[in-house]
């Protein structure tokens, strides 16, 4: 007896290994344009965000008039690193696991379309995933907006569906969507911060995650 007929997935930080590099390429583009470099802390609080939005929390002195530079200078060096990312080790098979069991997966993600979709076809995985809902072509987290679309797409009412991520902006997102959430530890966010949306379970590594899916989900 499954608990949860769809289970989404942030990407950045869930499921693939990018929270380091998305930081520094946060604080490069900041950089670029002057403005004072963002801790890495603050840079990697605003992964999962939309990006625009996500530029302008991390260098909150870059005058408006320059965030179409922030953003083309961020561009610059993620799609110069792009290629280098990979799965966390043990997603790929959990992923099939998820599908033997017959559940619906998701991905609900603050990159944009076209990012998705360079991920998905460079690591082969469309296959695996029912629906996908990006930060560019519906509201951006922690809005509630991708995770009601999914559901409403896939038939799936909220207390059907989990949402699984690594911030606070994934976590708050399912909570105003009336799901069920897990947070990572192991990706952009510190745990501590994660209990305020009361997720169902805080997975410290992708075999927790695994275990706790397939026993309770």
């Amino acid at each position: 007896m499954r608990r949860f007929d769809l289970i989404a997935f942030d990407w950045d930080g869930t499921l693939f290994d990018s929270t380091g590099i998305i930081t520094r390429c946060i604080q490069e583009a900041v950089r670029d344009v002057g403005g004072t470099v963002p801790s890495a802390q603050d840079a990697a609080y605003v992964i999962g965000m939309a990006l625009m939005p996500a530029l302008a929390h991390a260098a909150p002195d870059v005058p408006q008039d320059k965030y179409p530079l922030l953003n083309e200078r961020y561009r610059h060096h993620y799609f110069a690193h792009q290629d280098d990312l990979s799965l966390f080790e043990g997603i790929l098979g959990l992923l099939q696991e998820l599908r033997q069991r017959q559940h619906l997966l998701a991905v609900a993600t603050g990159k944009s379309r076209a990012g998705l979709n360079h991920a998905l076809d460079s690591v082969e995985l469309q296959h695996l995933f029912d629906s996908s809902r990006t930060a560019d072509e519906t509201a951006g987290k922690p809005n509630p907006l991708m995770l009601q679309e999914l559901m409403a797409e896939l038939d799936v009412p909220p207390e059907r569906t989990l949402m699984i991520g690594d911030t606070t902006h994934d976590l708050e997102m399912a909570h105003h969507a009336g799901c069920a959430s897990i947070g990572v530890s192991y990706g952009a966010h510190e745990p501590d911060a994660f209990a305020r949306w009361k997720p169902v379970h805080i997975a410290h590594s992708v075999s927790d995650l695994r275990q706790w899916l397939l026993t309770h989900g």
